[in-house]
């Protein structure tokens, strides 16, 4: 990705967060950084258009925290922003974002991530002077019944993977949200693509926006190499193995169609002492957190996922992606294969093809417009 000259400086925010920029490595502002930060830190509406790994939840963080500085305060448990997102992982990742730059400025300001799946109490307990909320939209609404938080007072409103939560079947839970939301706020909204659903809840609560579209993945796909094997269905396993064992990747993120299969694929591998752990929504909130930890810190080698988590696992210098199954769409197969290649690094992506996949794969190169040539494995010794 070409980053231009301009500096996080010239862009309005408090000096204390570009102490914070540079101690994280980060000199100069992505494209989405430089068009939105601007926007938000005037406090106009943002739709923003950018795949994963373009530098979009900093793009909002800053400015979004930038103007609280000033905000008065709210009442107890009346937050100031509030943040969707589809799941669990990806409300603790922006949670964490959030707090490391919260931490630096001298006026206090509580972020909280609530979601699903764990016990409700700890989260009411949590919200008492929150000042961010990050949430899931099925656990928000169940919080605002138990009258454990109150939106009357938000000042921001943003939508992180939109598309993802409409995908998901959130649209209305939703709608149901934006009941309980002050008519006069900042909506902020963003989406790795720009479908039909997510049109209309823009022209639903965007006023005005600011259309910010970067990073189109067919734009970025130079920088992943694609691979894909033919191989027997009863061979995947005995493939993967022979790669991972053959290839000096430190961290890989395996893909399955199934959390069963998930399973069957992470305890193979153990089995055959290679560090890998299963990740699906049918594992403990505590299992898929440690297992993310883990794989995050480089103590976990392979991160066996599904596609409902796939977008939670935000690692910024992935080196290999790995499709032991297919997903269903040529637009999940982008999205996965762009764990990869990111913040301008390259990245592999595999595909393990079966006789039964090969129809299946060619609809999907064909929908992207792109061809990748199976490699054969009758003749490749694989141990």
């Amino acid at each position: 990705m070409d980053q231009s000259a301009m500096s996080f400086a010239s862009l309005g925010l408090p000096f204390a967060f570009q102490k914070v920029l540079k101690r994280q490595g980060f000199t100069t502002p992505y494209p989405i950084q430089e068009q939105a930060i601007p926007a938000i830190l005037k406090e106009r509406d943002v739709l923003g258009i950018a795949r994963t790994g373009s530098g979009k939840t900093a793009s909002y963080v800053l400015p979004v925290l930038t103007n609280l500085v000033d905000a008065p305060e709210n009442p107890n448990r009346h937050a100031h922003v509030l943040v969707l997102v589809p799941t669990r992982e990806l409300a603790v990742q922006v949670s964490q974002v959030f707090t490391l730059f919260a931490d630096a400025l001298l006026r206090k300001v509580k972020c909280v991530p609530v979601y699903g799946g764990v016990a409700i109490n700890p989260q009411m307990r949590a919200l008492n002077r929150v000042s961010v909320l990050v949430a899931t939209p099925g656990r928000l609404i169940e919080l605002a019944e138990a009258k454990a938080v109150n939106l009357s007072m938000i000042q921001a409103l943003v939508l992180d993977e939109a598309d993802k939560m409409l995908d998901l079947g959130f649209q209305d839970e939703m709608t149901h949200i934006f009941k309980l939301l002050p008519p006069r706020r900042q909506n902020l909204l963003f989406s790795a693509t720009l479908s039909e659903k997510v049109e209309k809840i823009n022209e639903l609560i965007l006023h005005n926006p600011l259309v910010i579209k970067v990073d189109d993945p067919a734009e970025k796909e130079d920088q992943i190499e694609e691979m894909a094997y033919a191989v027997a269905e009863d061979k995947k396993g005995i493939l993967l193995r022979h790669l991972l064992k053959t290839n000096d990747w430190k961290q890989v993120l395996v893909f399955t169609a199934s959390g069963k299969k998930a399973d069957n694929v992470a305890n193979k591998l153990i089995k055959h002492g290679i560090e890998a752990a299963p990740m699906h929504s049918k594992k403990s909130q505590t299992a898929r957190s440690e297992a993310l930890r883990k794989f995050k810190a480089g103590e976990l080698r392979v991160l066996v996922a599904t596609d409902l988590l796939s977008r939670g696992i935000d690692i910024e210098f992935l080196p290999c992606v790995i499709n032991y199954e297919l997903p269903r769409s040529p637009k999940d197969y982008t999205h996965r294969i762009g764990r990869t290649g990111r913040a301008d690094q390259s990245g592999i992506a595999i595909s393990l093809i079966s006789p039964e996949d090969q129809h299946h794969f060619r609809v999907i190169l064909k929908k992207r417009g792109k061809w990748v040539s199976l490699i054969p494995t009758d003749e490749m010794e694989l141990k």
